[in-house]
């Protein structure tokens, strides 16, 4: 009887964080820290979304792949991109002004307090950048049902998922 009740505990707590996860990803909202925008995933049903993890701090790399997703997104019209830095407000404003007034009135910079979401999605942390402990640097595609159907997690700040590794993702994913 006590393994019954081992095997069903078990089974509802595994049942449990997958619905949690779900949760979790299905409520994702960020302020941005460029403008006034917030990001709400809920709002973007029907579309992909690409989360970009940035590092925190200053990162010549983030600024350089920002800027190749800012050149080509237009041509990905069913994905919202959204850029997400760790750092403060102050912090992350003063490393976006090398980005275009108008590339940031078309992607904002939101930010992730203490990296909360990134932990929340399982981003690994423990790289070590700027004598820092970070997250390491990834993109989390949600699908146009608001799940997560790929991510790319990098092993240094240069690994990147480029942009035409995400455009050929998703129109792999969309032809399925």
């Amino acid at each position: 009887m006590k393994i019954k009740y081992s095997i069903l505990t078990i089974l509802f707590l595994q049942s449990l964080s997958v619905f949690v996860k779900a949760q979790a990803t299905t409520n994702i909202r960020l302020k941005s820290a460029t403008d006034d925008h917030e990001f709400v995933l809920s709002k973007e049903k029907g579309k992909f979304v690409a989360l970009h993890f940035l590092l925190k701090t200053e990162c010549p790399y983030c600024i350089r792949h920002t800027q190749e997703y800012f050149s080509k997104a237009k041509t990905l019209k069913n994905v919202v991109q959204v850029f997400i830095k760790p750092d403060t407000e102050l912090e992350i404003r003063a490393w976006s002004g090398k980005l275009t007034t108008e590339d940031l009135k078309n992607f904002p910079i939101y930010r992730d307090p203490d990296a909360q979401l990134a932990k929340q999605l399982n981003i690994p942390d423990g790289y070590k950048f700027h004598n820092q402990i970070v997250h390491f640097p990834a993109t989390v595609l949600i699908g146009p049902d608001g799940k997560e159907v790929y991510r790319y997690v990098g092993k240094n700040n240069s690994d990147r998922l480029s942009f035409n590794q995400l455009e050929q993702k998703v129109n792999e994913i969309s032809r399925k």
